[in-house]
């Protein structure tokens, strides 16, 4: 067979089904091959960027490598943003990239991918030769696993229709869990929990796969639960669980949070906004189990690590509890976690005419979006009160694009989520310039692909996050606002359904839209730029 045979089969060889991608002349003979004869479906994207963020959230969901494609030159430097968003978010990923022609350097398009690929984290695997395509894909998919990041494979576009014989190459990923057997890590370890007299367990979304064991755990130290950010959800439903932990948590949790002495932390790299900088830390025994070393003080040193997997440390840290008898804290029964978890209930006055009061129609939203939601973000000053505000069934119905602080990825992710989850509906809150940024551009794609997408643009005219600095220091915010069109106007024209809201009537015909929708809905919400919340970071 052609090199562009070989390494769609390869894809197919490895159970890839799924990719996202725009076509270009190095790339689109694989593409027509891994479509038209191997029976697998092809997202076709409008900005080539938008492929990397729809592979990292259909992988990161589906539990499965992500599979991206784009030509060679701009289409790959048009992937600098995604690629370091899904590096950082150590999400296994391949990008299939194509090269100009080794003999043709004075193509328009020819740049040193390797060295573009390096600035942004990701790995860099290069295509031999014809006769090791099947190999070298094999391998990207392999370090992808093993790395847990995406893998840039570079195929020089003069092979493509060379023949060669087909081998098939799958590598297993060896990843078997472990713990951390009796020693004095542990010892340390078990040592500082044991005596704890108000332990929290904190869990990020490293931990995803091991609530029942870290539930298990609270249960026995008789402590609350907490998650990460990125883990939002996932301890929904016990009673002893205080929600986000860190600058997102309620006054009152947050008080809480100061009075414990022991943090038992689970899957997280304990981000600054998870530990208040260190503020939240102080004055306690951090205890951090993570199974990636680089994650173990990374952002905050504890005072005892274990590297090992997340549910077989907390069995094993039970097993020690038990076999020394070490009574129950208390510290959970002693909390009102209702009062906890309360956020202020929005006013539905507190507003001007022309626009809605934002916390308010969340709080509708929050009731009115179908309960099977998953639930993505874009970036802005809106987000923080989205996510103290808006739930999710659990963590894995989650995904905030936080990872590089970047605007404008959103929608590419939620239509890539909707590609893992393809029975439920996909919720994405962005901004009116995260909209313009990445939103426009691929809307139509959730139309053209029958997505069940809702979007919600909290729309404030501005820049918000500058917005509000201007006005801090006093000075004119005039060039951080801007006279958009009307997004639900443009969802409308995109093929969508766009429905404007600009007073709390209008929010009761969009919550009636949402019920009845039949196609991707884009609700506009118009707020007062001198009335949104402010970040709560």
């Amino acid at each position: 067979m052609y090199v562009y045979q070989s390494i769609a089969q390869s894809l197919a060889d490895h159970g890839l089904d799924t990719m996202f991608g725009l076509m270009g002349d190095a790339n689109l003979f694989i593409v027509d091959h891994f479509v038209r004869d191997g029976g697998a479906t092809f997202v076709p994207v409008a900005y080539e960027g938008s492929a990397v963020l729809m592979a990292l959230a259909h992988g990161r969901v589906a539990g499965k490598v992500g599979l991206a494609t784009v030509t060679h030159g701009p289409a790959l430097t048009n992937c600098v943003t995604a690629l370091t968003e899904a590096t950082r978010a150590h999400v296994p990923m391949v990008l299939l990239a194509g090269d100009t022609a080794v003999s043709n350097p004075h193509n328009l398009q020819n740049i040193d991918q390797r060295e573009t690929v390096k600035v942004t984290g990701a790995g860099f695997e290069q295509m031999r030769s014809p006769e090791t395509a099947s190999y070298d894909v094999a391998h990207a998919i392999y370090r992808a696993q093993v790395e847990k990041r995406p893998i840039v494979l570079n195929m020089p576009v003069d092979f493509m229709w060379q023949e060669i014989e087909h081998t098939k190459h799958v590598f297993q990923a060896f990843n078997a869990p472990s713990y951390v057997p009796a020693g004095d890590d542990m010892d340390e370890a078990i040592g500082m929990i044991a005596s704890a007299k108000r332990p929290i367990i904190l869990a990020g979304i490293g931990a995803k796969d091991a609530v029942p064991q870290i539930k298990a755990l609270a249960d026995r130290l008789e402590a609350p639960l907490a998650t990460t950010l990125k883990a939002k959800g996932m301890f929904n439903g016990h009673p002893h669980n205080i929600d986000i932990f860190g600058t997102l948590s309620t006054p009152a949790a947050y008080d809480a949070i100061g009075k414990a002495d022991c943090i038992v932390a689970f899957g997280t790299s304990l981000h600054q906004f998870t530990t208040d900088k260190g503020a939240l830390m102080k004055g306690k025994r951090v205890v951090q189990i993570n199974n990636t070393v680089t994650e173990v003080a990374k952002n905050y040193h504890p005072d005892a690590s274990l590297i090992a997997d997340a549910g077989l440390t907390a069995d094993n840290i039970v097993w020690w509890l038990d076999e020394a008898e070490i009574p129950g804290s208390g510290f959970s029964t002693e909390l009102d976690i209702d009062a906890l978890t309360a956020h202020p209930e929005g006013d539905p006055d507190k507003t001007t005419p022309g626009f809605v009061n934002f916390e308010y129609a969340l709080d509708r939203l929050e009731a009115a979006l179908p309960k099977d939601r998953f639930l993505t973000t874009d970036g802005g000053r809106f987000m923080t009160e989205v996510w103290c505000r808006i739930s999710c069934p659990n963590a894995e119905s989650f995904i905030a694009t936080t990872n590089f602080g970047s605007i404008g990825l959103g929608m590419q992710v939620a239509i890539g989520a909707g590609y893992a989850v393809p029975n439920r509906p996909v919720v994405l809150f962005t901004g009116d310039g995260g909209f313009m940024m990445g939103g426009i551009n691929e809307f139509n794609t959730a139309v053209r692909m029958k997505q069940d997408l809702i979007v919600i643009v909290a729309n404030d005219s501005a820049y918000g996050a500058e917005h509000i600095q201007f006005l801090d220091r006093k000075m004119d915010p005039g060039l951080s606002m801007f006279d958009w069109p009307s997004f639900a106007q443009v969802g409308t024209a995109l093929g969508g359904h766009g429905i404007v809201v600009e007073s709390n009537e209008d929010l009761e015909d969009a919550i009636k839209a949402i019920e009845t929708r039949d196609k991707p809905l884009l609700i506009e919400l118009r707020l007062d730029p001198n009335d949104v919340p402010r970040m709560r970071m």
